[in-house]
């Protein structure tokens, strides 16, 4: 691959940090390529950020989620802008903007975790399957009532995987749309196309709607429980303490929107991968049961809906031969660490039956959460799709979101043929 890129501070520096460059894909990876070989430890100093060490490479990244213990996440597990923590502060009169498993270190992560672990593991999941199942064909079934032609992420992608995590965590179908909607202006407040607005608060007037949200709904679990995570979260107890409403509201957040965007990007810039690739959709289709782990794992690795995050280090160490003194931040770059020559064999290929070695769900304590459920709706709805549709074909431009966080594609049109 020839890559051209920007090289010399300040350039590269702010080129990443401008969320506008990530809605081009080429332009990421041409960047990460160059950094992967030549500075894959980097001092970066953009304007308007703090300081912070740029790790590349998909060792350098993995060893630094191994040690939860040297590398921390609070204060800014998260890549940002400086002037939003002084708007938190002065607006919220707190350090975060939202305190979820991702702001926490452990022994808070551990008994926060612990609370709804095994809503995603094993028996519960075996338990939703069929629920899940039905979802798969259920939506399905719209491609068919939208006649051959739709936009896959905005008409299929985004609503599927909203619907199974809303039933889990107990919000009614009808707030959907809002749950959404509040979803993306959070993860995509720099993306012109579906950002609340261009004010720097904009972002914490969206915090705030979903605080007034979940603390009505915590307050109903409460007087009325039943059998969803609200009601785990909305009565559960840390050393004898109800949570802080800041806490809980912050731990509602995290499951409905990371339990649902994460998982429609990965199966929108699946199906894209497929597309691209027919050769591979070809062999999927053939046996889907005998392609499902290794694909559904290429597509997680080929899309890396999360970008970024950030670890503290709580002493002078080295990573990648470079050394970073205490308190310095470390960013962890996914799309990069999952494109990484010296971890994949030919990492710009899309091959479906390649050996899982991403870090897209990360690593160590803070791993994914949901990665056992977004694989398990995954699997129930590309075995679905394909079994009852084909002759899939763009109709049109695929389109990226505007962020450095949380990101993938905002629109995918394509044209198809229910069988």
């Amino acid at each position: 691959m020839t890559v051209e890129v920007l090289t010399e501070s300040p350039e590269l520096d702010d080129g990443l940090v401008d969320t506008r460059n990530w809605g081009d894909e080429e332009w990421v990876h041409r960047q990460f390529a160059w950094l992967r070989a030549h500075d894959p430890v980097r001092r970066m100093e953009p304007d308007g950020f703090d300081p912070y060490w740029s790790l590349s490479r998909h060792a350098d990244i993995k060893a630094v989620e191994s040690d939860s213990g040297l590398f921390i996440n609070d204060p800014r597990p998260i890549l940002g802008p400086r002037m939003m923590d002084a708007l938190v502060q002065a607006v919220l009169g707190r350090r975060h903007l939202v305190r979820s498993l991702v702001q926490m270190d452990d022994p808070d992560h551990a008994r926060y975790r612990a609370l709804t672990q095994q809503w995603f593991r094993g028996e519960n999941l075996r338990r939703l399957s069929g629920r899940i199942d039905e979802l798969a064909a259920q939506y399905v079934d719209r491609l068919g009532e939208l006649g051959g032609e739709c936009d896959f992420l905005k008409d299929i992608a985004m609503w599927y995987p909203l619907r199974v995590i809303m039933s889990i965590l107990g919000v009614p179908e009808s707030d959907e749309p809002l749950m959404l909607k509040l979803t993306q202006e959070m993860f995509g407040s720099s993306d012109p196309d579906v950002r609340r607005s261009f004010e720097p608060g904009a972002l914490v007037d969206v915090i705030r709607d979903f605080e007034d949200y979940f603390s009505e709904l915590s307050r109903q679990r409460r007087e009325h429980p039943t059998d969803d995570v609200a009601s785990v979260i909305a009565n559960a107890r840390i050393q004898g303490e109800t949570l802080p409403e800041h806490e809980s509201n912050s731990y509602y957040m995290i499951i409905a929107t990371a339990g649902h965007d994460t998982t429609s990007s990965a199966t929108a810039g699946g199906l894209l991968a497929f597309i691209e690739h027919p050769e591979q959709m070809e062999s999927f289709r053939a046996d889907p049961d005998a392609h499902m782990g290794t694909a559904l794992n290429e597509i997680i690795r080929w899309v890396s809906p999360v970008r970024q995050f950030a670890r503290t280090a709580t002493a002078d160490c080295t990573v990648g031969g470079v050394d970073i003194a205490e308190g310095e931040s470390c960013v962890l770059w996914y799309p990069s660490a999952n494109r990484d020559e010296d971890a994949f064999d030919a990492p710009f290929e899309f091959r479906i039956d390649r050996p899982m070695n991403h870090l897209a769900f990360g690593f160590g304590t803070h791993v994914c959460l949901g990665q056992h459920l977004a694989r398990m709706e995954m699997a129930a709805f590309f075995k679905e799709l394909f079994r009852r549709v084909d002759g899939f074909e763009l109709n049109g431009e695929p389109l990226y979101t505007q962020s450095t966080f949380v990101g993938g594609l905002k629109s995918l049109p394509i044209r198809y043929r229910m069988k």
